[in-house]
């Protein structure tokens, strides 16, 4: 994905954090001076391009730092609307260990907290829901169908997006998947899917 957009003129940054140590509201705090930093080197508008959790990663950041010059944010399979899994496994100790505190936060019912943390999307949102499965025993047992192996299509949904869509990807495939990159792409471009 990032060799894609590179190739298409777009400076990119791809930022990795602690996903496993912190809470999503401190995630957002933590990629906000190297994304300062960032755009105080790019003209034009800074778009956000994101996989799973990082989508709501972003929506804690846009929700506190929002970019004057902001553009349109693609997420490639996020858990939106929580995960299922999450839900099953957040009472596990091993699952709270080594997902964290942001982990116990994907779970399906969303408290008022954490909707003021991630705040309300009034900026072009595209997302791009897989609907292909390599975890067969999450896929047939626990997630909805269809789902991408770690989301429901369902999930990745959010009242206030711009355009949605459906692709054959898996969850940890989803940006390198060329329909996937050609509709993301797309989405920078015009604002809607092809």
């Amino acid at each position: 994905m990032e060799r894609a957009l590179a190739g298409q003129g777009y400076l990119t940054l791809n930022l990795d954090y602690p996903a496993r140590r912190q809470a999503l509201a401190d995630l957002a705090r933590g990629v906000h001076e190297p994304i300062e930093r960032f755009s105080a080197r790019v003209d034009g508008r800074l778009h956000f391009v994101t996989h799973s959790m990082g989508g709501l990663v972003a929506r804690a950041y846009l929700a506190r730092h929002r970019p004057a010059r902001l553009g349109r944010v693609v997420m490639l399979g996020p858990p939106n609307s929580g995960s299922e899994v999450a839900d099953l496994l957040e009472r596990n100790r091993f699952y709270r260990a080594y997902f964290g505190p942001a982990g116990s936060e994907l779970v399906t019912p969303k408290t008022d907290a954490l909707a003021a943390v991630l705040g309300r999307i009034d900026y072009p949102v595209g997302v791009i829901a897989g609907d292909r499965s390599i975890n067969l025993i999450s896929s047939l047992l626990v997630i909805p169908r269809p789902n991408d192996g770690k989301v429901s299509v369902a999930a990745t949904h959010v009242e206030g997006e711009a355009d949605h869509i459906t692709l054959h990807t898996t969850h940890p495939m989803m940006m390198f998947n060329r329909e996937v990159i050609r509709q993301t792409l797309h989405f920078l471009r015009e604002g809607s899917f092809a």
